[in-house]
């Protein structure tokens, strides 16, 4: 089915050659790891007849779904990345995120559309640890880059990367203060798996930093009557796509998230937005809790915190609005999270109410 020449560093997919410039490096097993199978698998997939793939959503606001893709909008998903970026062939890519989801399958098609050199590592949090190469590109989560802030040797080769994007979940305001002084540039992406990866970025340090979104030339946004992110990407997407994000849009096209549309909480009439109140908890927080709710028959919903840690109550109701403070705080032993880092939102709220049904 696929073989591969070490040596000369090709892959075989029944009998045809492709893809030399990616990096295995050594001490490799005979038969490689399954993250390398994975790669093979996709790159057979790719190459095949078929125009399209199945892509998995990630889960975090619900059930995880395959969707089909066509892989003619993911090739030109991955040009409007390389060419914002200024990739070209020969420049060094990092492959750090698993193929199970469209972040780490576009990495892949970035370096197959500009000629890319990629080096895929097993993914884990720490994707730094054991190699010391300055990449021209890396895409990582939020979580990866929290952990290689944490060694001064990962965090020299985390400010090395050409180009670092961080997709997939919120990124801490600690982590933004740490990297704001790198040498080179670093973005916050915003997309999902129906925008094959993403359609807009903003920059977390330099001159041009900015807590505000910029979308592609080729992307037009709009807001429902909710407030709700309307998006029409016609290269990725044929369709006009309807998010849950709740944004303000601004005169020069920009926009600022401020939270979903499904993470409001209703409580006696006054609207919630989970986010800001994790934002405003972060400080004292900083990692291990979320915000959910129960319902209740007085209020509707209720404010509900989830932590891994004990915390000081008192505290927590100083940071907060009155109407924001939590109702029952729930000690946790693990915040559930999805595949990608996220908060599983689902599973999360069932969790807290499991925990109540029992009592």
């Amino acid at each position: 089915m696929y073989q591969l020449d070490r040596e000369k560093q090709i892959i075989t997919i029944e009998g045809k050659a492709y893809f030399p410039n990616i990096f295995l490096g050594e001490n490799l097993p005979e038969f490689i790891s399954q993250f390398h199978n994975d790669l093979f698998l996709f790159l057979k997939d790719w190459f095949s007849d078929s125009p399209t793939l199945k892509v998995q959503t990630s889960g975090s606001t619900g059930i995880p779904k395959e969707i089909l893709v066509e892989k003619s909008r993911m090739m030109q998903s991955a040009q409007l990345t390389c060419s914002f970026l200024g990739l070209k062939k020969g420049d060094s890519a990092l492959l750090c995120m698993p193929l199970n989801y469209i972040a780490g399958k576009m990495v892949v098609v970035r370096a197959l559309i500009a000629g890319l050199d990629l080096y895929p590592l097993l993914p884990s949090g720490n994707p730094l640890k054991d190699i010391d190469k300055a990449f021209c590109f890396a895409a990582m989560i939020p979580l990866q880059v929290f952990n290689s802030l944490q060694s001064d040797t990962e965090r020299k080769r985390l400010s090395n990367i050409k180009n670092l994007i961080i997709g997939g979940g919120s990124i801490d305001p600690h982590v933004e203060d740490a990297i704001k002084d790198f040498p080179h540039k670093v973005y916050s992406t915003y997309g999902m798996t129906e925008t094959l990866s993403h359609i807009a970025l903003r920059q977390l340090n330099g001159s041009e930093a900015s807590d505000h979104y910029y979308p592609f030339d080729s992307v037009t946004l709009s807001v429902s009557e909710g407030n709700a992110l309307i998006i029409d990407a016609p290269l990725v997407s044929n369709e006009r796509l309807y998010t849950n994000d709740i944004v303000e849009i601004y005169e020069d096209k920009s926009f600022r998230i401020i939270g979903r549309k499904d993470n409001i909480i209703n409580s006696g009439g006054v609207k919630i937005q989970i986010e800001e109140v994790e934002a405003l908890l972060k400080p004292l927080l900083n990692n291990g809790f979320a915000v959910t709710s129960l319902p209740d028959p007085k209020f509707g919903e209720i404010v509900v915190l989830v932590t891994e840690k004990e915390i000081d109550e008192n505290l927590i109701s100083n940071l907060l609005p009155v109407y924001s403070i939590p109702k029952k705080i729930i000690k946790v032993s693990k915040i559930p999270l999805t595949e990608t880092g996220k908060i599983n939102r689902a599973a999360l709220k069932q969790l807290v109410s499991d925990i109540f049904l029992s009592k």
